[in-house]
């Protein structure tokens, strides 16, 4: 038996339900993985209100770090004691031990922690995804990244300034501000008194930039859509304020804009693609270029509380749980 974080119905924090379940062994192609540590993303959220439905009961979390005790039939890349992490299939992370598919793990090198590790792989991922796939980013660009100081956003403005590229990052409090400048972000903006697009205009000399990465959604879209200069593109890869919905024909008002909403399994499949990001992802770390530890910590336990804090903004930088 192990503990887990088990939900019957969508809702609020309160539908998550800690519980003891049965772990089993590994079937053909599986692998038994016990955590050390569990991420907390905003994506988690999504699945407990409803916004990615799931079939209910069901586990929560796709993201975590921990040692394999056991192997099925037919795994040769995975061997009992490695250290992993992962950031793809089911839910299930929000537990001590589970059993999952082996081809969605990710061996860690050393240099590495656990801890460290598990603010990376998903978030860490995300970010070269964003910079080096969905809109490939070269060095000399000046971008927008909306919420710098989040568990993505820390590290996009490490990447961004190790690319030399020129960051201009949105935050919601001079606290958050501060952060996200000390993490590598060449200009911020304070959404609670300051004009989003104006700011952009002035920093670029009223040019706008080519990209806009955009994880808030609902409350940004106009902001990022007037940020942009012709041409440029918006990159939709989070809604956590509410859902984006664009009439086409604003895009082409507003400078004949290209528009995309990526997901992460269409950019990190097949493995050895995943692979290959995470050895990026890993590299820049182990050469000091993206520095990464948890900013706030929960135990299995106060689930709940880690997304109370994370919805109401309260956190900066990444949140883990640890069974």
């Amino acid at each position: 038996m192990a503990r887990a974080i088990r939900f019957y119905e969508t809702g609020g924090p309160e539908v998550l339900k800690l519980e003891n379940v049965e772990v089993g062994e590994p079937g053909p192609g599986e692998a038994r993985v016990r955590h050390s540590y569990i991420a907390v993303n905003f994506i988690d959220i999504y699945f407990r209100t409803g916004r990615y439905p799931l079939e209910l009961p069901n586990g929560l979390g796709s993201d975590a770090v921990g040692v394999v005790e056991a192997v099925g039939p037919g795994v040769e890349d995975i061997r009992p004691g490695d250290r992993v992490g992962y950031l793809l299939g089911p839910q299930g992370a929000y537990s001590e031990v589970r059993v999952m598919p082996a081809d969605v793990l990710i061996p860690l090198p050393d240099g590495i922690s656990d801890s460290t590790a598990a603010t990376l792989v998903m978030k860490g991922m995300t970010v070269q995804y964003l910079f080096r796939q969905v809109y490939p980013l070269h060095g000399g660009e000046t971008i927008l990244y909306h919420a710098a100081a989040g568990g993505v956003g820390v590290l996009a403005c490490q990447w961004a300034r190790a690319l030399g590229v020129e960051m201009i990052g949105t935050v919601s409090t001079d606290e958050k501000a501060e952060i996200a400048r000390k993490n590598g972000c060449a200009h911020v903006i304070v959404t609670s008194r300051e004009d989003i697009a104006a700011r952009v205009r002035e920093i670029t000399g009223g040019k706008g930039v080519p990209v806009v990465y955009d994880s808030v959604g609902k409350d940004t879209l106009m902001a990022s859509l007037d940020s942009l200069r012709p041409r440029g593109t918006l990159v939709s890869n989070g809604t956590s304020s509410g859902p984006v919905v664009v009439d086409s024909t604003l895009l082409a008002v507003k400078g004949s804009i290209w528009m995309t909403r990526p997901a992460m399994v269409h950019y990190a499949t097949p493995r050895a693609h995943m692979l290959d990001m995470a050895k990026e992802l890993f590299d820049m770390v182990l050469a000091g270029k993206i520095v990464s530890a948890p900013s706030q910590t929960y135990a299995l336990e106060d689930a709940a509380e880690a997304h109370v804090a994370l919805e109401g903004r309260k956190t900066t930088g990444a949140t883990v749980i640890v069974p």
